[in-house]
């Protein structure tokens, strides 16, 4: 990859200017679950893709953008490989910057409802460890990135008619989720009239190029702020799906819902800790709301409609994907649209 060499059908390249250390050894790391990574030393993290999809990866097109853009809140790639497959070329793997003494924002998000918890009181502003601060940076950082987005890949209006196709797909999505989670039809009512507000609106709604699979753990603080990781999507998604337009504030739905799961995913059945949850994911998603907005997003609270449906909408999603992979989890989505906070 330092040479930029061709090997039988594969071809190795180098990032304009990207320094390789090529003497380091590697290392295999053990959290990945969809593609595999290896550590090099403290410079550099290769992934493995294993699911190959034919054409442009996000996971390499996003970040080189950005990166060439002047990007800080990105990892910038140093290499990839490629090789021919369907007569397109299609990313191998991808070789980018180590972020050395990062952590992620899960891991911060759970210190702070653990101190929260540990500390007897409901008020997160009044425990030790408050995150409304890193929440408020965070959206601000992403406001960022999607301006970023969409002066790289443009932006496109779409009438309003779309928003009806949006309601219906909402719509679609939550009569098949509860049909197959009967604990979720108690919530009918209330969430198909979210969904059925969607169609009501009128102005143009503006879709660009988003993150798409947005949450806590797809993120980094390190000294100098956030980073955002995992440009490719759910790799069981067509390729054409994840590189499609989107509203923006679908990854800020995407990102209180984390922040929401943040908050419970720790309860286990303790009752008496849940107003304190509420409390804490309800002033994280308005420090992140405020930082978004204060950095040039789109305001969520102006978009209160579509951002409450997006945010139920991933709800929903939430509700299958934990039914079928984590039923011990499925208690905080549920919860969450219970409690209205979704």
């Amino acid at each position: 990859m330092a040479g930029g060499e061709s090997i039988g059908p594969l071809r190795f390249a180098r990032r304009p200017g990207a320094q390789i250390d090529t003497g380091l050894e590697s290392l295999v790391l053990t959290a990945e679950q969809s593609n595999t990574s290896l550590l090099f030393g403290e410079e550099a993290i290769f992934k493995v893709f294993r699911r190959l999809s034919p054409g442009p990866n996000p996971d390499l097109e996003v970040p080189d953008a950005l990166a060439r853009m002047g990007s800080q809140h990105v990892a910038a790639p140093l290499g990839w490989i490629t090789a021919q497959t369907q007569g397109q070329p299609t990313v191998l793997a991808v070789l980018s910057s180590y972020l050395r003494n990062a952590v992620d924002g899960w891991s911060l998000a759970a210190t702070s409802v653990r101190d929260l918890y540990a500390s007897g009181t409901t008020s997160a502003a009044q425990a030790g460890g408050d995150f409304s601060g890193e929440a408020h940076r965070l959206g601000e950082a992403t406001a960022e990135v999607h301006r970023d987005l969409a002066a790289v890949f443009g932006t496109q209006e779409l009438p309003a008619r779309a928003y009806r196709d949006m309601s219906a797909q909402m719509l679609d999505r939550l009569d098949r989720a509860a049909a197959a989670v009967p604990r979720l039809a108690r919530h009918d009512r209330a969430v198909r009239a979210a969904f059925e507000q969607v169609a009501t609106l009128t102005d143009p709604l503006e879709v660009q190029r988003i993150h798409g699979d947005y949450h806590l753990g797809q993120v980094l603080r390190t000294h100098t702020g956030w980073v955002l990781l995992d440009f490719e999507g759910e790799p069981a998604v067509p390729l054409e799906h994840r590189r499609a337009c989107f509203p923006a504030l679908r990854d800020v739905a995407g990102m209180m819902r984390s922040l929401d799961y943040a908050a419970r995913f720790q309860l286990a059945g303790n009752d008496n800790a849940a107003p304190a949850a509420r409390n804490w994911a309800r002033r994280n998603q308005a420090a992140f709301c405020a930082g978004y907005a204060r950095a040039g997003g789109a305001d969520p609270g102006k978009h209160a409609i579509l951002v409450r449906a997006l945010t139920l909408d991933k709800a929903v999603y939430e509700v299958m994907y934990e039914a079928r992979n984590r039923p011990a989890w499925l208690p905080i989505p549920l919860g969450s649209i219970a409690d209205g906070a979704a």
